[in-house]
């Protein structure tokens, strides 16, 4: 069982990673910073449609920073979507400013509305962190996702991306008269499995992710995507960086994988690993200048560092990871791998213990 005892500190972002993401332009100047909107003067609980505490508060606002406050999220936005060009969004308007009181990271939420039709969109803004960065940019480049995100000094604007929820799906939606295949969620975990492995981002359990689903002819299809990249490389266990062991997953695996044989189950992750040895090489210039930043980046502690070169090199029987005194240089060792092993050898999965 993959457990996090400990939360995990802010890493503070260095000025190898801001010359990356200056030369990338993911570093822009914005309008309001995230401390900026923690000037409120009060909140109240926040409720979902079925009116369940959703553990986010409302800010509320004096009348003069209200007014500065939402027309520099509206220009933050404009950023964010068509590059700062606020006649694109002159009948947009920013509906409500939410606080969440259990993240690590503390994001505000900002929910903006199309007055044309009530349409709504969400953006995020939280404190920068470099594990959220580099996880997101390893996510860009090595999914079939991609990221929309700026910095700006200490604060970090996130774009929002839809799903349904991990855990909501699994409520919801796995149940025994589910009219879809169930290996087709199987067949997507394996693969989110070796990704995140392969990238190292850790603690994607049900609340971490969200699942696409993509109809086609005469079957669904689905997809699990990541959301929460603040986890990427600082644990010490291996099990952190594999869905398979978070026993909240356990639905998932039990739906599909009591059928999978093991021969499929290493069809689908040789399938992954290929997939991405070829963005690794698709995005070469671009991932070594950030693998680069990344290797002189002290990201975690000594202690994790000596725990996961350990247990990657006993995964991967390859002595190679030993080498490794940075996350960043376990993290490059474990892309290099997806050459040297297209399967790797100790692969099974089984429901955690409870």
């Amino acid at each position: 069982m993959a457990e996090i005892r400990f939360k995990k500190p802010i890493i503070p972002v260095s000025q190898r990673l801001r010359d990356y993401l200056l030369t990338t332009n993911r570093e822009i100047e914005v309008p309001i910073a995230y401390q900026d909107l923690l000037h409120y003067n009060s909140s109240i609980t926040c409720f979902d449609k079925k009116g369940v505490d959703t553990l986010w508060e409302t800010l509320i606002y004096s009348e003069s920073d209200r007014q500065y406050i939402h027309e520099s999220l509206r220009m933050v936005y404009a950023l964010l979507k068509v590059g700062g060009d606020l006649t694109v969004i002159n009948h947009l308007y920013i509906d409500r400013v939410d606080y969440c009181l259990y993240a690590n990271t503390h994001p505000v939420r900002v929910r903006i509305v199309n007055k044309l039709n009530d349409l709504f969109d969400y953006f995020y803004v939280k404190r920068a962190d470099a594990s959220r960065i580099y996880g997101m940019e390893l996510e860009h480049l090595l999914s079939p996702n991609k990221i929309n995100y700026l910095v700006n000094h200490d604060t970090f604007i996130e774009e929002h991306i839809q799903g349904i929820p991990g855990d909501t799906f699994i409520q919801h939606y796995l149940k025994e008269d589910h009219d879809f295949n169930p290996l087709r969620v199987a067949k997507e975990f394996v693969k989110f499995n070796e990704r995140s492995l392969v990238q190292l981002l850790g603690d994607m359990r049900r609340d971490n992710f969200i699942v696409e689903v993509l109809p086609d002819f005469d079957e669904l299809h689905f997809r699990l995507r990541a959301i929460d990249f603040d986890q990427q490389c600082y644990e010490g266990s291996s099990r952190i960086y594999m869905p398979q062991y978070f026993k909240e997953n356990n639905p998932i695996l039990n739906l599909g994988f009591k059928s999978m044989s093991p021969v499929l189950e290493l069809q689908y992750q040789k399938e992954e690993r290929m997939r991405l040895s070829n963005r690794v090489k698709a995005s070469k210039q671009q991932l070594n200048l950030l693998l680069s930043a990344m290797v002189k980046d002290t990201l975690s502690k000594p202690e994790h560092v000596a725990q996961l070169k350990g247990e990657l090199a006993i995964l991967y029987q390859d002595d190679a990871f030993l080498a490794c005194q940075r996350m960043g240089e376990i993290v490059r060792t474990s892309l290099q791998m997806l050459e040297k092993y297209p399967v790797r050898k100790r692969y099974h999965f089984k429901p955690s213990v409870i």
